[in-house]
């Protein structure tokens, strides 16, 4: 989707609505961030083959099924091409994790934007902690170029100076995460999209798609909680 130009103003002030604020990271812009080689990512691993050792993986897809006000949302979940991404958020549901939280951002004017929440304290400032850690669990910015086998790690595509759209975009009903100015900021926040978002895409990780459902995600207001959350296929599929 092309913005017009009087639309691009709206554009930079909604992409403030995706950050989380209050991160144990010190953020940075894009344009000051230096590339993995030269300062690599707190989380990088020395194995090739699995760049962020000790966080979850999807290895292939899963369903999850997720209850607002007594409507039955699903998502598709690719950890084909999201396999940190998608992990997470899988483990996260596994766990209960999201049961009870609130939506606590929903913008729909002057544009439809996101329906956003995951945020245990509500306010757009926490995420999960993990209690074998006692640490927030923070996840790297993780994109696959269109044709490429492999996703960006640590950067968005402005940065790595990636052309290519993403294989994961940001149609209507994509599931992504939300984050703070520093790549690797991401927790548990998520957020679905009201409308396609192409100008989001190399700079948030989508990491599935709303299969049936949207139109119960329409109705969410600012507050309504997440009754539950549910993995109903696939989840043989996570490497924890």
């Amino acid at each position: 989707m092309q913005l017009r130009p009087k639309y691009w103003v709206i554009a930079l002030m909604l992409l403030g609505a995706l950050a989380i604020a209050g991160c144990t990271q010190t953020p940075s812009s894009p344009e000051s961030d230096a590339s993995p080689q030269a300062t690599p990512s707190p989380l990088a691993s020395s194995d090739p083959n699995r760049p962020f050792n000790g966080l979850p993986t999807l290895e292939g897809e899963a369903t999850v099924v997720m209850t607002v006000k007594g409507s039955p949302i699903t998502i598709r979940v690719d950890g084909t091409k999201a396999p940190v991404t998608a992990g997470n958020f899988v483990d996260l549901v596994e766990r209960g994790f999201y049961d009870g939280l609130t939506f606590h951002r929903v913008v729909r004017e002057p544009q439809p934007f996101v329906v956003q929440g995951g945020d245990p304290l509500g306010n757009g400032t926490g995420g999960f902690v993990d209690p074998a850690t006692g640490q927030e669990r923070q996840i790297p910015l993780e994109i696959t170029p269109q044709g490429e086998n492999q996703p960006i790690y640590s950067q968005t595509f402005q940065v790595a100076q990636i052309t290519k759209p993403p294989e994961l975009q940001h149609t209507r009903g994509a599931v992504a995460m939300a984050r703070s100015q520093f790549p690797d900021s991401a927790s548990s926040q998520f957020y679905f999209t009201l409308a396609d978002l192409s100008f989001l895409d190399g700079n948030y990780a989508v990491f599935g798609y709303v299969t049936e459902g949207m139109d119960a995600i329409d109705q969410i207001q600012e507050g309504d909680r997440i009754d539950s959350a549910q993995v109903t296929q696939g989840l043989e599929n996570l490497k924890r």
